[in-house]
């Protein structure tokens, strides 16, 4: 797998591109905006964009979805239906942020224990609610990486004071979920640095005990 983290937005949201190497087909994770950029990105590597892949529905993740689907003719996978609502909002999302939206319709919905794949990646999803309450994981366990999304931070844990919100449910999420993986597992978040299973089982101070 090759993975190159592009953020986008004001918000400095990480979109990460990822591509099999072996048939130069790609998916875009969470494309919040700034579509020329990801357009660029995957055009200079040579890309065949074949899904658009959403780990939530927040604006900064999602609000460049519908716009990415029409731009590389590929579905929009995910999120979780829970995530229905703020996908309905996304317009007054996009009021309140000044980002750019659309309103879309998945191509298909994700459930914990889905499989998903691009080229010949294989990635499992896992249901993290606690920051929305739909919110998934992308997890390949082949290539030992985990795009969370805003469940997981280095050093920090994701917003629970937002609409949907729950702080118990996302510890939840974090330790029945993403702890169980292999403690060198690269996290991948939604905003700042990658970090690791083990750094954030061992260093976050939302997470001892």
């Amino acid at each position: 797998m090759k993975v190159a983290v592009i953020p986008v937005t004001a918000y400095q949201q990480n979109c990460s591109l990822v591509w099999c190497p072996a048939t130069k087909k790609g998916a875009l994770i969470d494309p919040g905006g700034d579509l020329e950029k990801l357009q660029k990105a995957a055009e200079e590597k040579g890309l065949t964009i074949e899904k658009i892949l959403l780990t939530h529905a927040h604006i900064d993740h999602a609000g460049g979805a519908a716009d990415a689907s029409s731009l590389f003719s590929a579905p929009i996978i995910g999120p979780h239906e829970g995530e229905s609502m703020l996908i309905e909002m996304m317009e007054m999302q996009s009021q309140m942020s000044g980002i750019p939206a659309k309103k879309f319709t998945p191509d298909q919905w994700l459930k914990d224990g889905d499989t998903v794949s691009v080229g010949d990646l294989q990635f499992n999803v896992l249901f993290c609610p606690g920051h929305t309450p739909g919110h998934l994981v992308f997890h390949a366990p082949k290539n030992n990486i985990a795009f969370v999304g805003d469940v997981l931070f280095q050093g920090s844990i994701g917003r629970t004071d937002l609409p949907g919100g729950d702080t118990q449910t996302l510890l939840n999420s974090i330790k029945t979920k993403l702890f169980p993986l292999n403690e060198s597992t690269v996290v991948v978040s939604g905003h700042g640095p990658n970090t690791t299973i083990g750094n954030e089982k061992k260093n976050n101070p939302f997470l001892k005990g």
